[in-house]
């Protein structure tokens, strides 16, 4: 038996518990600033500050949840709720011919901030996808592109 055929068979552990000091718990509460585009009762949108692309914004629960599995089912239908309608307007405000739409789970899925979370990046023809670099926008081009997602979203946006 392989390697690969005996951990598809084991049970898989659990997850650590939800750390309530994580980056994004603590944009939630006002702790740590983010280039705000919508919010709701039960979601927040926002600017990635390491972003893949022009109008890569994020799509967080309220709700503590450390990934997709261990959200509960309300949770994500509130979050996909606000990721369609924050898609759209991401996708409006820059012209975009798609979107790519992603999210991580657990380090082996690729997931660094443990808060579930949803990227949003508008896409357009022939221009590759930037790789996640580690450096920091420049604060004033996220808030650019913050105001031109509330700007598509209207009179709903959030505050920035």
């Amino acid at each position: 038996m392989t390697s690969s055929m005996t951990s598809a068979t084991t049970s898989p552990r659990p997850a650590p518990a939800y750390d309530s000091d994580n980056v994004f718990a603590k944009i939630l509460r006002g702790e740590i600033p983010a280039e705000r585009v919508f919010e709701d009762a039960d979601t927040l949108a926002f600017m990635d500050v390491m972003p893949q692309g022009d109008g890569h914004t994020l799509v967080i629960p309220k709700a503590p949840a450390r990934g997709l599995l261990d959200a509960d089912p309300e949770t994500l239908a509130a979050v996909a709720r606000t990721v369609q309608r924050v898609a759209r307007a991401v996708k409006a405000a820059f012209g975009a011919d798609g979107l790519t739409v992603f999210q991580y789970n657990e380090p082996a899925g690729g997931q660094t901030v443990f808060h579930l979370h949803v990227h949003i990046l508008p896409r357009f023809e022939g221009v590759p996808l930037q790789r996640h670099t580690g450096g920091m926008a420049d604060k004033g081009l996220l808030a650019e592109h913050a105001a031109r997602i509330r700007a598509a979203l209207g009179s709903e946006a959030a505050p920035g």
